[in-house]
Order: C-alpha cells, then structure tokens, then sequence
C-alpha cells in the first residue's frame, strides 16, 4: 500500500475509534478498560500517523 493510501487508512481507523470512544464513555457505565485500550490504540495510530507523515 502506498504510504499516502496508508496514512488514510489510519486516518479513517483514528476516526472510527474516536467514535467508538465517545459511545462508550457516555454510556451509563462505560467499560474503563476497553476505554483505556481504545484510547492507547487511538494515540498509537496517531503517532504512526506523524511518523508516516514526516517521511512522505
């Protein structure tokens, strides 16, 4: 995949996370460790997000 198609790949996975984040936080009782594992997932995508985007 080409690095462009690939960082709008991650852009589109960060979006959806952040998405599914907010659901989940404003549910009566959110799941705190799925919050917390889809919240490192989201910072993990966007850090390979910059990293990808420095080198294009």
């Amino acid at each position: 995949m080409a690095s462009a198609e690939r960082i709008e790949a991650l852009r589109a996975k960060h979006a959806r996370l952040e998405v599914e984040i907010d659901q989940e936080a404003h549910r009566p009782r959110p799941d705190e460790v799925q919050l917390a594992s889809m919240k490192r997932e989201k910072l993990r995508l966007k850090d390979e997000i910059e990293r990808m985007s420095r080198l294009h």
